[in-house]
């Protein structure tokens, strides 16, 4: 895709849900990428398990009657929205697909500003009782955009410093991570964030849930960090929120000069990293 905008507005949905309410949380994040995009938003970015809520206690045992397939009424519902607000949305959601019925996975859908579906990402990294109710995914697509490359990762992903570093060799510029972050671990998710842009010299957009479901509170702290690893923009407030920044993404170019990790890394050194344990 040709490359037109290297300013893009981001806008991250801090989304408070309710659990197992689909159509409920599916309406109100409609109206919050309006906002968004009112705001002059150029990808709007709602967080981990939108539709369904989190607290896999309570949505686990009914994750296959809440997932959906990609031509779903969720799916539809967020191609309409990104279509009529002229805006790029990428969505975390529980989907299940044709070949495997059965089984749900943990995902995020990316929709272009016609409303078309540009793909999905499904989670590689299950935490906890994710293993049990999801199948984990097993690739890293790279989105282009009118404004360059996009990689995605949710939540226990950005905790595994190869999946940043694989999108980023695929030329992604912005890595976005849709999160149900707990808040007890709220410094490693600090940690997390900016480690990851600076090894990797790119922007990262990380969008986490708000409120509790049951005995699970997450507190919010959407942040998205430069490619040195400074936080350029936070929701400071534990509330649902939309937190906007625009991307310079020219300047990751110098960034990279100054801190060039990609170029002078050495992978024939690195075998031992997939040998180990």
């Amino acid at each position: 895709m040709e490359t037109t905008n290297r300013t893009p507005k981001i806008a991250l949905v801090q989304f408070e849900g309710a659990v197992c309410e689909v159509e409920a949380n599916t309406a109100h994040a409609c109206e919050l990428i309006a906002e968004a995009a009112a705001g002059g938003a150029d990808l709007v970015v709602l967080p981990e398990l939108f539709s369904t809520g989190y607290n896999l206690d309570i949505v686990g045992p009914r994750i296959l009657d809440l997932a959906e397939p990609v031509d779903g009424p969720t799916v539809a519902a967020l191609r309409k929205a990104a279509r009529e607000n002229n805006v790029y949305v990428i969505a975390g959601l529980a989907l299940v697909k044709e070949q495997l019925p059965a089984v749900a996975f943990n995902s995020s859908v990316f929709i272009d500003r016609a409303g078309e579906l540009m793909g999905t990402f499904d989670k590689a990294h299950l935490w906890a009782l994710e293993r049990f109710y999801f199948r984990s995914g097993n690739s890293f697509p790279v989105f282009d955009t009118e404004f360059g490359k996009v990689g995605i990762m949710i939540c226990y992903d950005m905790g595994f410093p190869e999946v940043a570093r694989m999108l980023a060799l695929k030329g992604a510029e912005i890595l976005v991570c849709p999160s149900a972050w707990c808040e007890e671990d709220h410094d490693v998710w600090n940690y997390n964030t900016q480690c990851r842009a600076l090894e990797n010299t790119v922007f990262l957009a990380a969008v986490n849930r708000h409120g509790r479901e049951d005995d699970l509170y997450m507190g919010g702290h959407t942040r998205i960090c430069n490619p040195r690893g400074a936080v350029i923009a936070e929701l400071s407030e534990e509330a649902e929120g939309i937190l906007y920044a625009d991307l310079e993404l020219d300047q990751i170019k110098t960034f990279r000069t100054a801190s060039p990790y990609l170029r002078d890394r050495r992978p024939e050194l690195y075998d031992e990293v997939k040998l180990w344990p």
